[in-house]
């Protein structure tokens, strides 16, 4: 497949290829159940092997040094490559872009889900995992050229989505799963909007059944890319995208949250760290730290206010049947983000 490269060089896209397409083949296999897992494992080797035929191709050694050393680190006799997260710092640099944050999100999803069977999760990381593959044959057209690229060799698969029984599992998920799912909602609240919108980190699609090709040669199939298109494109996709949406009964304070849930997530997103408070050891992100920071914020009004509506509306909301207040996913971000600023924090106490 790859001649004409350096020996070294050739092993490496060789094995870099062949994993990405047993990845997708574990994929699209209908009798397996965990999707995810294999592929997460198999698409991490050929990430892997590619950056290290990258790296030979522009005359880097991509090996462990010994501290302080000449001489190549060997484990077992043998040199001990770079892995994965290691390219991934060498290869972007300073460049802090959506393909680097997709691919850094599988290197500890990789180590969390090797030992464990959790298909609920992949409903979940779907459009991450898509984003995987295509970032993939992009960044090997790129140094190689169109010869090498996948979709020369892979058809649109036909499990190209997760089932209504799928997403049912990722509901009813295992302590496994949710312990999973909230390392990826921390994970993806610590990323740019900019960064979670793109096509590079996460790459949704649906599809548009059409009821009379212009031509009999037309192609079954086409993929325009969002971010590709123009301004006026994109609205009458999103208009589309709202008409073919799955009709839903309204539901009261859909999306908010009560102030204990608030909390507790804060709490962990932050690594549930705990501090000494006269003399106890307590959460960080307690509710008396939650109250001093809606006070300080000023995201909402003093309990018994003539105006108890007067919030900000992006984090808090006035529940009026019930004389309570709610918050946003918006406000958990926010104060996690402000949270892990000691200086910020320590202000709280001023």
């Amino acid at each position: 497949m790859s001649r004409g490269l350096p020996l070294n060089v050739k092993l490496c896209l060789d094995k870099a290829l062949d994993s990405a397409l047993l990845s997708v083949e574990t994929y699209n296999k209908p009798a397996v159940k965990f999707k995810s897992g294999g592929y997460i494992v198999l698409m991490c080797i050929a990430w892997t092997s590619l950056f290290h035929a990258i790296f030979f191709k522009r005359g880097i050694k991509p090996f462990y040094r010994e501290k302080n050393k000449v001489r190549f680190k060997r484990v077992d006799g043998e040199i001990q490559f770079w892995e994965l997260a290691t390219c991934v710092k060498e290869y972007f640099k300073g460049e802090d872009c959506a393909i680097r944050k997709n691919i850094e999100l599988f290197i500890p999803l990789r180590n969390k889900l090797e030992h464990k069977f959790l298909p609920e999760l992949d409903a979940n990381i779907f459009a991450e995992c898509q984003a995987l593959l295509l970032n993939f044959d992009k960044i090997v057209e790129k140094e190689f050229g169109e010869d090498y690229c996948l979709r020369e060799s892979l058809s649109f698969a036909l499990q190209l989505f997760p089932s209504s029984r799928t997403l049912a599992m990722g509901i009813k998920m295992s302590k496994d799963a949710q312990k999973i799912t909230r390392f990826i909602d921390k994970y993806r609240a610590s990323i740019s909007t900019d960064i979670m919108q793109s096509g590079e980190y996460s790459f949704k699609a649906f599809l548009i059944q059409v009821a009379n090709h212009k031509s009999v040669d037309a192609l079954p199939v086409q993929f325009f890319p969002y971010d590709k298109l123009t301004d006026d494109e994109k609205k009458k996709v999103e208009r589309i995208a709202g008409l073919i949406k799955e009709k839903h009964i309204p539901v009261v304070n859909k999306g908010t949250l009560k102030p204990a849930t608030v909390i507790q997530q804060v709490q962990e997103r932050l690594g549930n760290p705990k501090i000494i408070r006269g003399k106890k050891q307590v959460n960080k992100f307690n509710s008396d730290t939650h109250t001093r920071c809606w006070k300080k914020y000023e995201v909402r009004p003093e309990r018994n206010s003539d105006n108890p509506e007067k919030t900000k509306p992006e984090y808090c909301l006035y529940d009026e049947p019930n004389n309570s207040y709610l918050y946003t996913e918006k406000w958990v971000e926010f104060l996690v983000k402000k949270m892990q600023d000691d200086d910020e924090y320590q202000s709280l106490f001023l």
